[in-house]
């Protein structure tokens, strides 16, 4: 699995090296909190080896059919916990997991799931570059731009186009009106655009465009790394990120 590349600052929250991460401990618990309507954020910590400590936000979804989970916990080991404290709480099986990329904070994992029966899914071009890192794999394949429907919630899955990733997509739950950004849109204590290793930093701009045109006013968005959107001007916030990186990088 290949080791990613850095820029400065609060770059290092978007690395992915699960060899580099330790099991949290009993100080560092699994931290879940409802965000809106049906959408709970559920948010765990990694550890690389410089002995840095990053929070990583993913989300799941209740409906009347299960459990959704939207990526996984960076850290593996809360996997389970996970998977029991949904049971516990809202008395809902996971039936689902949708991978919003593929580097390992949002697929690590999937494999564990479907040997428990959980259905996996993402796109196509996750999955080809997935096998190409040697990553876990999703076993089903959906289009870019598709909506499933889980009892009474909807999933809208969309493609901006290239910006974090290649593949990166997000998704939009219409009847809480909450957008799960993941790692393409940065929270907005971030200084820079993080990892740029499998990025598109000259083409996030025109991505991210599409996404505010399609999803302009949301309850609540949520980033891949660090707080939450509170003020729901994170996508906004990217923009000025993408505009400084093209200032200091021009084509």
């Amino acid at each position: 699995m290949k080791r990613l590349k850095y820029i400065t600052g609060i770059a290092l929250m978007a690395a992915m090296l699960p060899s580099a991460m330790k099991a949290q401990t009993q100080n560092e618990p699994l931290r879940i909190q409802r965000l809106a309507g049906n959408c709970y954020v559920y948010t765990t910590m990694g550890t690389l080896e410089n002995g840095a400590r990053f929070p990583s936000n993913s989300m799941y979804v209740i409906t009347r059919q299960g459990a959704v989970m939207i990526d996984i916990p960076w850290d593996t080991a809360q996997l389970m916990p996970l998977l029991d404290t949904i049971r516990q709480r809202h008395g809902k099986e996971v039936i689902a997991c949708i991978a919003t990329h593929f580097h390992d904070d949002r697929t690590a994992g999937l494999n564990a799931l479907a040997a428990r029966g959980i259905k996996t899914y993402s796109t196509a071009l996750t999955l080809a570059l997935c096998k190409k890192e040697q990553n876990d794999q999703a076993e089903y394949i959906i289009p870019e731009d598709t909506t499933f429907r889980f009892g009474d919630r909807r999933l809208e899955v969309f493609y901006p186009g290239a910006g974090h990733s290649p593949d990166n997509i997000v998704i939009w739950v219409p009847e809480d009106k909450v957008l799960y950004g993941g790692c393409f849109v940065k929270s907005t204590d971030s200084r820079d655009l993080g990892n740029l290793s499998d990025a598109s930093p000259h083409e996030w701009k025109k991505s991210m465009m599409k996404l505010k045109a399609r999803y302009p006013r949301p309850v609540a968005t949520v980033p891949g790394h660090g707080p939450l959107d509170s003020r729901h001007n994170a996508c906004d916030h990217t923009l000025q990120l993408i505009k400084a990186y093209g200032e200091e990088h021009p084509q």
